[in-house]
């Protein structure tokens, strides 16, 4: 079997799991989303300002671990068990850390922030309510996130697949039953996630505790752990920072999208889901291939590297127009899959539909590559790339048509392709210069424990 087979075949291994984990993980939102659409318009949009603040934490913690997730991958690949151990003790403590002030922030400043963002009195309590319930997922969170990335570092990325295979129908029973049987509207949704996230929680700890093949002795030298601990949040806060930019111009578009019409905002949240979904086929491939490479670098094996990268972008770009034609199916569907909404809502829908259907394509592109160049140290460029694309671009340009064009919302949206376009060169050559200079010295240079 060739080298791009073997490679293909690895990476697919760790990126089908990967991919339904993180299509399992988006449908918590979704399964909140589709059983609260019943309740109006307005418990959607209120579930919506809520979820963006909650969303924008979990985004934090997401880097966070995909950072740990590349040291993990790293140690993993040179075989010492020491250095497995101390970077999953010291990701977990760094993430929980991280946990405790952010919920602190939200349970201090959350109503403030509510208040700042809606005018609607109603829309107010309804989305507070969803808020002071789903800010405790942020805990479980952050120890659930640590435990996948050290399943996913090891090639046990079937794990935490089975954990959300077990969370899903619990949190669609419970949900269901808070929301419709007592009553309790947004705030049932957001209290049958949480029961779902520490039903999962209790799943991970367990299969590590019981997976003879995974050893994490306990640190000996508190201020050695304390050093190694240092140099790891030291390599994951610029990958963190990279990803929380990202995470807060998300944030930032989805509060400026809330000034359109209720409409155009309702259909823009309920789309959101469906978009961070249908990149996830290309992301989990990305981080495959991430992990891979960092293997790779750990273990000191380099002479297949420009191989293995070539290799995932190609495969990249088909994955990204596989997903292009899955939009071009759901664009036909959202009158099933959300009947009852109002006419103004599917117009919505159907304007922005060409932009929903090209946007995976082109970030499909940058994900891959953003990944790669993360798994070879070039985390600060590639951080470059993505704060000026989106804070000194696009966000700017997004207030001026919406504050001061009064635009519509179709070239409000069209920001985020227009984002993504003209990042893809910049990222291109930065990867291809980067994987032809990288070597052994820069790969040691890496291996700090």
């Amino acid at each position: 079997m060739t080298l791009s087979r073997t490679y293909i075949k690895d990476n697919l291994t760790l990126a089908w799991p990967l991919a339904l984990n993180a299509l399992l993980m988006q449908s918590m939102l979704m399964i909140d989303t589709l059983l609260v659409s019943p309740l109006g318009e307005e418990s959607v949009a209120a579930m919506g300002v809520a979820t963006t603040i909650v969303a924008f934490v979990l985004g934090i913690q997401m880097a966070l671990s995909n950072g740990t997730q590349m040291i993990l991958s790293r140690a993993f690949g040179s075989g010492r068990t020491k250095s497995l151990s101390n970077a999953f003790f010291g990701g977990l403590a760094i993430a929980s850390c991280f946990a405790a002030v952010f919920m602190s922030l939200i349970l201090i400043f959350g109503d403030e922030l509510v208040a700042l963002i809606v005018d609607s009195e109603s829309l107010i309590t309804k989305a507070e309510s969803y808020l002071s319930i789903s800010v405790f997922i942020i805990l479980f969170t952050s120890i659930t996130q640590t435990i996948v990335t050290l399943f996913n570092s090891t090639g046990k990325t079937s794990v935490p697949f089975k954990g959300y295979l077990i969370e899903l129908p619990f949190n669609c029973a419970v949900s269901y039953m808070l929301i419709y049987q007592f009553d309790m509207g947004v705030s049932g949704a957001a209290l049958g996630s949480l029961s779902a996230i520490m039903l999962r929680t209790v799943y991970l700890a367990y299969s590590v505790l019981s997976d003879d093949s995974i050893s994490l002795p306990l640190p000996e030298e508190l201020s050695a752990f304390i050093k190694t601990t240092r140099h790891h949040l030291g390599e994951i806060l610029p990958f963190a920072a990279n990803i929380t930019i990202l995470a807060i111009g998300i944030t930032i578009y989805q509060l400026m999208f809330s000034q359109l019409n209720i409409n155009e905002y309702v259909a823009i949240t309920l789309l959101y889901p469906w978009i961070r979904t249908g990149s996830q086929f290309i992301t989990s491939w990305s981080h495959a291939s991430a992990i891979l490479i960092s293997q790779r670098i750990g273990a000191g094996k380099l002479d297949d590297l420009k191989q293995c990268v070539d290799t995932s972008i190609d495969v990249a770009v088909g994955i990204s127009f596989i997903s292009c034609l899955f939009f071009v199916c759901l664009h036909f569907s959202f009158g099933h899959i959300y009947p009852g909404l109002a006419s103004e809502t599917y117009l919505a829908m159907a304007t922005i539909a060409p932009l929903y259907i090209l946007l995976p394509f082109v970030r499909g592109y940058n994900t891959v590559h953003g990944n790669i160049l993360r798994a070879v140290g070039k985390t600060k460029s590639v951080f470059k790339i993505n704060f000026t694309g989106q804070w000194v671009v696009s966000l700017p340009l997004l207030a001026i048509i919406i504050f001061v064009l009064d635009g519509s919302i179709f070239w409000a949206f069209a920001i985020q392709p227009f984002e993504e376009l003209i990042k893809a060169i910049p990222f291109r050559t930065l990867a291809r210069r980067t994987v032809r200079e990288f070597d052994l010295e820069a790969a040691k240079k890496m291996n700090y424990d």
